[in-house]
């Protein structure tokens, strides 16, 4: 790469970034919080998501992919007004943002959630969390990180996977029909903690 080429790329990250920090705090922040730090469990938390997977969702709620209550209600209207380079601008912004600290919940269902985290549930038939997710919960391209996320809005997207409201997501999907509450509520407890 030329020394101009390398120079043009480099202020056009900056740029991006920069378009992406203004673009979060005029439309985002209200609902998720500073820098993606969301503070209410109604939505989630975007600091460090990976790019792949925001843009996903981003283009998803514009083409009204995800039919859930909540992306209906708040994300089909403001993702309509997002072209391809905000999309890519909004979702390079929140990848780069600190990692919220997780917060700690029951020492047993946490441990609970850590096995079938990492091992799964074979018997049911459900695969470990973090063949997709990562071995961390950072998450893996278009599989989101989940990692210190609140358990009540990973609780209320496994319902909506396994109502058939969020169905952007086929793996998801399956896995979410398999999961049990009481093993989808330690799962939870787990990740957040992360």
């Amino acid at each position: 790469m030329s020394a101009v080429a390398c120079t043009v790329a480099l202020w056009t990250s900056s740029a991006l970034a920069q378009d992406g920090a203004r673009l979060a705090s005029q439309l985002c922040a209200a609902c998720h919080g500073v820098h993606g730090d969301s503070k209410s469990p109604m939505f989630p938390k975007l600091n460090a998501q990976s790019t792949d997977y925001l843009v996903a969702q981003l283009k998803g709620f514009r083409q009204h992919m995800r039919g859930e209550s909540d992306a209906r209600s708040y994300m089909w209207a403001i993702a309509s007004q997002l072209d391809d380079a905000t999309v890519a601008s909004l979702a390079d912004y929140y990848s780069r943002q600190t990692p919220t600290s997780g917060a700690a919940g029951d020492a047993a269902l946490m441990a609970e959630g850590r096995k079938i985290f990492e091992q799964g549930l074979p018997d049911k038939g459900v695969p470990a969390c973090a063949s997709c997710h990562g071995a961390q919960g950072h998450g893996n391209g278009q599989f989101p990180r989940l990692a210190g996320q609140h358990a009540d809005y990973i609780l209320r997207q496994i319902e909506v996977f396994q109502n058939g409201t969020r169905a952007n997501a086929p793996v998801m999907s399956a896995v979410a029909h398999t999961l049990g509450a009481a093993d989808a509520k330690a799962v939870a407890t787990f990740l957040q903690s992360q």
